[in-house]
């Protein structure tokens, strides 16, 4: 999915406004879904990092085998799970920009050229997975290229009255939709997932703008391709509680990104992350299992948005709230060369060596093993906890039958004294985690933070 961001105030909170509201018209028929539980996830995925990669952008070479290469950094920083974006040919009729987006498909069943190889990328993923990762492949199932080998067949298309191929949203130029009513379609669309995990051995799928691909397709996809893979992932671009009950493991968690953005841009109080939170669990099947996403090819990057020590801030939140947390590749070196649209169109390489950053790849190391190392983090109760500055500090937490975290973030740029009511205080010792330059608190009751400063303290449950 693509969304035009500007570096505006303004423009930002248009779009936040104009999401909120398309999510507030999807959930309204959803909230009997709560009732439901949701389809249980792989542990693998419940546990894990989830690290999306541009291969473009990833290394200088732009290809597959510039992913291999680093696929021993990934492995030490302590991600599992790999989202590749499209590998696919890219359209050149209608193209966008000079390179076109990876999300206009010209052929599913082959590898782009200037990525590479069929063999490039099962060299890849064997790689991954014999360093004990997942892979997943992005699948644009919503629509194509204006030129690709499926306009052979042009009823497998969206038309208008007269008959021409639309795209599917009229802003999306450079592609064309695809018509789920026909039958065809739906099949040929099964059997090229199948043919990528029976030829690749891919781990799942992240579906790109899901929410716009009839529901019942999801769950036909899903039965087939378990029926090869048993644990496989699917992951949906959307936040509609429906796609988790039968056909989908994990969604976006959207509304709290946008949430995140009124926070951390336009000083919205930092309570109205726990209200997100509560509305969701409100909409969404029980047990229903969440990307949370500061950063991602959508957006511009979070140390534009927020700056560093914000980013660092929101990535804290993300990694210690139920769901799977995203690194979008660059994150963990502070990387701000331009992502979204319309970068999303040219080849800007990460740049993996920036000047004047925190230790962010320890932090994220850390955080990422802190998930880890603790259940209580992963399959554990959330629980949230007053403090007395809700318009600054969200605080929780997060605790298992063997272990007890409590969270504190300062989302804002200013330092906050406060405190917190909670039981057994002096049993809770801050975790040594490299953040900011905090003095060390006296208790987890009466707490310092300086601007987006965050503090995880524990304690060990009784056995």
């Amino acid at each position: 999915m693509r969304f035009h961001f500007l570096k505006t105030d303004k423009i930002l909170a248009a779009v936040a406004a104009a999401l909120a509201l398309i999510l507030n018209l999807a959930h309204a028929a959803d909230t009997s879904l709560a009732a439901l539980a949701a389809r249980t996830s792989p542990d693998w995925l419940r546990t894990g990092t989830v690290y999306e990669i541009f291969p473009r952008d990833f290394s200088p070479a732009g290809n597959l085998n510039g992913v291999t290469a680093r696929l021993d950094k990934l492995h030490d920083l302590g991600v599992n799970i790999l989202w590749i974006m499209p590998i696919h040919p890219i359209g050149i009729k209608f193209r966008k920009g000079e390179y076109g987006s990876p999300y206009s498909i010209s052929d599913y069943y082959a590898v782009n050229p200037d990525y590479g190889t069929l063999e490039d990328f099962k060299r890849l993923v064997a790689g991954a997975h014999k360093r004990g990762m997942k892979v997943i492949m992005d699948l644009v199932a919503n629509h194509t290229a204006w030129d690709s080998v499926m306009m052979a067949h042009p009823e497998f298309y969206k038309q208008d009255a007269s008959g021409h191929v639309i795209p599917p949203v009229p802003e999306w130029t450079d592609v064309a939709g695809l018509n789920y009513q026909n039958a065809a379609l739906r099949e040929y669309m099964i059997t090229m997932l199948e043919y990528w995990i029976k030829e690749a051995d891919v781990d799942g799928f992240r579906c790109d703008v899901a929410y716009n691909v009839p529901t019942d397709f999801w769950e036909q996809a899903r039965v087939a391709l378990t029926k090869i893979k048993p644990d496989i992932m699917m992951l949906a671009e959307a936040s509609k509680p429906e796609l988790l009950t039968n056909a989908f493991d994990i969604d976006y968690s959207w509304p709290l990104l946008a949430t995140m953005n009124d926070v951390l841009i336009r000083n919205a109080p930092a309570s109205q992350i726990r209200n997100c939170w509560e509305e969701s669990r409100r909409q969404f099947p029980r047990g229903a299992l969440h990307l949370r996403i500061s950063d991602n090819h959508d957006e511009a990057r979070a140390i534009a948005r927020y700056g560093i020590n914000g980013a660092i801030a929101a990535s804290a939140l993300m990694f210690t709230l139920d769901g799977v947390p995203l690194i979008y590749n660059g994150m963990e070196v502070g990387d701000a060369t331009e992502s979204g649209d319309p970068a999303l169109f040219e080849k800007l390489t990460i740049f993996w060596q920036p000047k004047e950053r925190p230790p962010l790849t320890d932090i994220y190391h850390d955080l990422i093993q802190l998930r880890r190392d603790y259940p209580a983090f992963t399959s554990g109760q959330l629980v949230w906890l007053p403090n007395s500055d809700p318009s600054k500090i969200v605080s929780f937490v997060r605790r298992d039958d063997k272990d007890e975290f409590v969270v504190v973030i300062n989302l804002s740029n200013r330092p906050v004294n406060g405190t917190l009511g909670i039981d057994r205080a002096p049993e809770f010792a801050a975790m040594p985690i490299p953040i900011h330059s905090d003095p060390p608190p006296d208790s987890v009751t009466h707490f310092r933070l300086d601007g987006f400063g965050w503090r995880i303290y524990h304690r060990a449950l009784s056995k």
